[in-house]
């Protein structure tokens, strides 16, 4: 349907969860239909579970895209990337987040909670959401970081 809204998932570790949580109230103020599949008490979780569970879920085309949080971004980034058509990008700033999604075509974003605060991180979330593939010259290397 062309006016269905975004679908986006969101998780977290539990080193995460007020960030998450900041991110799917934003998100859905904006009018994106949220899922979120993030811990809920702060009892200690495997942040490669969550990462590996938001991915599959953009993968399988239940959700058009992730944001996904652990203390750094960086490890449940690196389980994201392990479902095959999983392009996500860790970003602490606003231009990086807008590149991951115009010259990679991110199809998940992760922020680090310790990293970035809640401010930054919504600006983050914001330039990544704003920003569309640019295809060319772009198309051919993200056709190169697909193949096997």
């Amino acid at each position: 349907m062309a006016n269905e809204p975004t679908r986006v998932v969101v998780s977290s570790d539990h080193a995460a969860i007020p960030l998450r949580q900041a991110i799917a109230a934003h998100l859905a103020a904006k009018g994106y239909a949220v899922t979120d599949i993030g811990p809920t008490t702060p009892e200690s979780t495997h942040y490669p579970l969550h990462g590996k569970a938001a991915a599959e879920r953009v993968a399988s085309g239940e959700c058009h895209l992730g944001i996904i949080v652990c203390g750094t971004g960086q490890g449940i980034m690196m389980a994201a990337n392990k479902v095959k058509g999983i392009r996500c990008g860790v970003c602490s700033d606003t231009f990086s987040a807008r590149m991951i999604r115009q010259h990679n075509d991110a199809n998940m974003l992760a922020l680090g909670a310790r990293v970035v605060g809640e401010g930054l991180a919504l600006e983050i979330v914001d330039a990544f959401l704003g920003a569309s593939f640019e295809g060319g010259r772009h198309a051919t290397r993200v056709d190169m970081i697909e193949a096997p």
